[in-house]
């Protein structure tokens, strides 16, 4: 059959789907998921009597799994190596008089263990008075074994499970609220929705695995995007990692992509069934999703985490969106002002854009940090930004410069870090820094501040070198392109001198990673051959 489409949904709009079938040797009900209770006890009888009286017994839906140990070590030795035991039905006197009271204080003490519903036995309550071992050793309830009928066995059994049940649930939902607190501040850092939804699963599903337990375990998850008239399927986990960028029409079942129409359609969250869709509108004007399946088992607490963890997506959307909004102008700016500098000569119309890219592979290659590179990237187009003071007339003089004017070239330099320098962005401090060393050499004969080796700021190291490369592999007013040999040889030859030795060699050694840019954005009119002789 032929899978519909969600007609409703807006071109930017991001889902979000958990899907949690059971994997194969995976709890599929609550009685395979039993409460594991330890019976403590150096008298065989005592652990066969109570295995006899709770045979049938089940709280919850889940049924009982005992444990059995008769000495002080073997309760410690299965308490270190196994966990989540919900009661421990505790003998006081074992091989010593008050062997129960010191597996206690390890379970408070040592283990940190506060869920465990600790039940002392005795048959010598004189040996451990009830007030002063409730009060000092942390015991939920005390009971002399010949008191201890079936009736009140089952009692207390049903009242420490049900105070046991309750604090992992409160546990559970202190978790999820500090995991969203926590997760919040990393959804809000990602500046692609690929990435954003790529987040919202990996936090989604870090919250739910908390209850070790619980059906959620495994879970496989994916994420969608909206655009272009199709579902395409954004990020994704477990068994739908092969299904990235693919259509989910072709995917997703017809009863999922009915629950996402309803929920569209009443803009609202739903609770259908074992499903939870999240519906929210963002600030963006897109409509906004998450699906979960398996939900069956969730509490009014789950859903409520569900719910905040689901507005807080909301928020991050729209500052997702904001971001790339930001990030585009911002880009579009920073060209643009490199570019009113070269747009006064018609001979370097990608120069900048060129540089810009040549600096963040050089940067890379080099192993300077994401942030570094994506640093040199933004900044480097202005290096120039200065000439915007030099006359036209010289910038696009069709011949050799007299020393008078190349002294005023050099200005630029001076002129770009005094206009750039003020500014508290990051990028527009490189810009800078960029502006101001691009013309200095390793050599120490540059300008204008004659500065040499690592005096010299990497980024104005490597602008110098894309800048150079640039000027050379092309045509100017005053000289014809290089070919690929000639410039080759120039940097060779400046190995050391113009140029930092280190990062020359990784041009020496990858040509073809940047001439690769003048290829791919030639100037106007300019064959992609490169030129030869």
């Amino acid at each position: 059959m032929e899978k519909k489409k969600i007609p409703t949904l807006s071109n930017d709009e991001l889902i979000t789907f958990i899907d949690d079938e059971p994997q194969e040797g995976e709890p599929r009900s609550q009685e395979s998921n039993p409460w594991k209770i330890i019976i403590a006890d150096d008298e065989k009888e005592v652990h066969d009597i109570t295995r006899m009286v709770l045979a049938d017994y089940l709280y919850d839906g889940r049924p009982l799994q005992f444990y059995s140990t008769y000495s002080m070590q073997e309760t410690t030795d299965l308490l270190s190596s196994q966990s989540h035991f919900a009661i421990i039905l505790l003998d006081v006197v074992m091989e010593e008089d008050d062997s129960g009271l010191k597996v206690a204080k390890y379970i408070r003490e040592s283990l940190k263990d506060h869920f465990i519903r600790i039940i002392l036995r005795t048959g010598q309550p004189g040996k451990a008075p009830e007030r002063s071992v409730i009060s000092e050793y942390d015991i939920n309830d005390y009971k002399s074994k010949t008191e201890l009928t079936a009736q009140k066995l089952s009692t207390a059994i049903t009242t420490s499970l049900r105070s046991y049940r309750d604090m992992r649930i409160i546990e559970k939902n202190r978790k999820g609220l500090e995991q969203i607190l926590l997760s919040s501040p990393q959804l809000f850092e990602f500046k692609s929705l690929k990435q954003f939804a790529t987040g919202v699963l990996t936090q989604l599903l870090s919250i739910l695995r908390l209850d070790e337990d619980s059906l959620y375990i495994r879970n496989s998850a994916f994420a969608v995007d909206h655009g272009d008239g199709s579902l395409i399927i954004l990020a994704a986990t477990g068994k739908f990692t092969d299904f990235v960028d693919r259509p989910i029409h072709a995917i997703l079942p017809e009863k999922i992509l009915e629950r996402l129409k309803k929920a569209v359609s009443e803009k609202t969250d739903i609770f259908e069934n074992d499903a939870y869709i999240g519906y929210f509108h963002s600030k963006k004007n897109s409509q906004n999703l998450i699906y979960m399946s398996g939900i069956n088992r969730l509490n009014e607490m789950d859903k409520n985490l569900l719910r905040i963890f689901a507005s807080n997506v909301a928020i991050a959307f729209d500052n997702v969106s904001l971001s790339r909004e930001l990030e585009s102008t911002r880009e579009e700016i920073i060209y643009t002002l490199g570019e009113i500098v070269d747009t006064r000569s018609t001979e370097t119309a990608n120069h900048v854009l060129r540089v810009s890219l040549f600096t963040e592979r050089m940067a890379r290659m080099a192993g300077l940090s994401k942030n570094e590179t994506g640093l040199i990237r933004l900044a480097s187009p202005m290096h120039d930004i200065g000439k915007i003071g030099v006359p036209e007339a010289i910038l696009n003089k069709p011949a050799r410069l007299t020393p008078e004017e190349f002294e005023i070239v050099k200005l630029h330099s001076e002129v770009g870090f005094n206009v750039l320098k003020n500014s508290d962005s990051d990028i527009m401090r490189n810009a800078a820094i960029i502006a101001h060393q691009h013309h200095e050499r390793w050599d120490g004969m540059g300008y204008p501040q004659k500065l040499s080796a690592n005096n010299i700021h990497i980024f104005g190291r490597i602008t110098a070198i894309a800048d150079v490369f640039d000027a050379l592999s092309h045509k100017r007013i005053y000289k014809s392109a290089w070919s690929r040999e000639a410039v080759v040889a120039y940097f060779m030859e400046e190995q050391g001198k113009s140029f930092d030795p280190a990062l020359t060699r990784i041009f020496l050694e990858n040509p073809d990673h940047f001439f690769e840019i003048n290829t791919l954005h030639p100037e106007p009119g300019e064959t992609t051959k490169e030129p030869t002789g």
